[in-house]
């Protein structure tokens, strides 16, 4: 089993961390992000959970949707997504695509309903937020050496990244499609230089085509494990340890890097037999339990612990010993 200090050194330059809510992804997300930053690496942590907590985690100011600096910190950087903005940018360009085939088809149809009917499907966030994720992805990716994403909750995260296989297949029967309606339309030969000239007249194949080379970049990157990594959270708990065995699965039907996983929220010995209460010796035994059900359901990718504390983790310093505790914490 690598440590986490081994596989963060392998030098993937965009890492996911997801798993259920309330198991502690944006800690670890940010834990993550500064271990770069304090090795000089420039390095931005993109939240895409549409409930943001980076604000929260850093006692500083980050909405907006704008890449902001972190105080006190060199090399790091944040961005908190602003979901609304994302799916309305989102519906402008999917809108105009409509109009432009109906008009194109002339089809004498109002086309507001199509238009209703295509934006407001229960996918249409999550193409939107994947949309702006390839944004991020391609654009930061060449300010960044590192780009950390807070994700949603798993289930959104596997469906948002999944998305990368789904919307292949999409576009490239989308591209196929208008080729041949092109050909049809204008009763062109099928010859290469008389269907590439009827393309440069043609806005929405041009659009599309444009989509797909930046789909097709985004994806190289999301199926390289010299790229792309996915962490999983977990707590020592069933409902949690579930989520994440039945997750990990769908991610390597996506052909999406496993980094590994990180066990949150773990309850020291020396802690529990102080607790005069009983409550933390209960806990602590109910714990052990579990942490058996990782090590047998997970064992092999488990790369790390990080211990509960009496405190929240609010500030650069109780982020520095997260950090600490990631890379070198053994539960007792």
């Amino acid at each position: 089993m690598p440590s986490v200090k081994e596989v963060l050194d392998k030098g993937a330059r965009f890492t996911y961390v997801g798993g259920k809510g309330g198991v502690g992804k944006t800690v670890v997300a940010a834990a993550i992000a500064y271990y770069y930053a304090d090795q000089g690496q420039k390095t931005l942590l993109a939240s895409l959970n549409p409930v943001h907590s980076l604000s929260s985690l850093f006692d500083q100011d980050l909405s907006g949707g704008q890449i902001k600096k972190i105080n006190g910190v060199e090399n790091l950087y944040a961005l908190e997504v602003e979901i609304d903005d994302a799916v309305k940018r989102y519906r402008e360009m999917v809108v105009t695509r409509l109009r432009e085939f109906l008009k194109w088809a002339e089809i004498p149809i109002n086309p507001e309903p199509f238009i209703e009917i295509a934006t407001t499907n229960p996918a249409f966030e999550e193409s939107a937020m994947f949309d702006k994720m390839m944004d991020i992805m391609l654009e930061q990716g060449k300010q960044f050496d590192k780009i950390i994403f807070d994700t949603a909750a798993v289930a959104n995260a596997v469906r948002l990244i999944g998305l990368s296989k789904i919307y292949g297949l999409w576009l490239n029967r989308m591209i196929e499609s208008r080729k041949s309606a092109l050909s049809l339309r204008e009763k062109l030969s099928f010859r290469k230089d008389k269907v590439k000239e009827e393309i440069k007249k043609d806005p929405m194949l041009l659009d599309l085509l444009q989509l797909n080379e930046k789909f097709t970049a985004a994806r190289k990157f999301i199926v390289d494990p010299t790229y792309t990594r996915f962490f999983f959270v977990t707590l020592p708990l069933a409902l949690p340890i579930s989520v994440v065995v039945r997750f990990i699965n769908m991610v390597r039907a996506f052909d999406i890097p496993i980094g590994g996983v990180l066990v949150n929220g773990i309850i020291s010995k020396s802690d529990a037999e102080k607790d005069a209460s009983g409550y933390l010796k209960n806990k602590y035994n109910e714990q052990l339990h579990y942490l058996s059900i990782i090590n047998k359901e997970l064992g092999p990718l488990v790369i790390g612990y990080i211990p509960q504390y009496s405190s929240e983790i609010v500030g650069i310093n109780m982020l520095k010993r997260t950090v600490n505790d990631m890379l070198s914490y053994i539960p007792e």
